[in-house]
């Protein structure tokens, strides 16, 4: 299957107590501009960005594993996949699992988390409602 599900919290601590440890967002450019991205800087990390579907047309990104290894995403890395639900990147970490990577972890909640009561994310869980460091544009 995969490593597992963890918080944006969890990925974060990871992010920053293992020197090898790489958070991978699966979203697309567009979603990157105008949401916002995880801010790594602050603990010596740079965001690495491996489209999970391409833009346009919105079609599954079939060299996903060859763009990871090409990102300098080794196999050998605690490797922790996020895009805005936890839905692609689930997905993405099942995928490096079967391409060998025995630590894909899926950021559960996402960077925008789940929809609230009123059809807006960002407010009750996900990266952005951890109050993790992110930046917008």
């Amino acid at each position: 299957m995969y490593a597992g599900d963890v918080t944006p919290q969890e990925a974060f601590d990871a992010l920053r107590v293992n020197p090898d440890a790489v958070l991978v967002d699966v979203r697309t450019q567009p979603e990157l501009v105008f949401v916002g991205t995880p801010d790594l800087s602050a603990i010596g990390k740079r965001l690495v960005v491996v489209e999970w579907q391409t833009q346009p047309p919105g079609a599954p990104n079939d060299q996903f594993v060859e763009h990871l290894k090409a990102a300098g995403v080794d196999a050998s890395m605690p490797v922790y996949f996020l895009c805005r639900s936890g839905a692609r990147s689930r997905a993405a970490a099942i995928l490096a699992t079967a391409a060998g990577y025995d630590e894909a972890y899926n950021v559960g909640a996402g960077f925008e988390g789940a929809v609230d009561a009123e059809g807006h994310r960002g407010k009750t869980n996900g990266w952005k409602a951890s109050m993790l460091p992110w930046r917008q544009g």
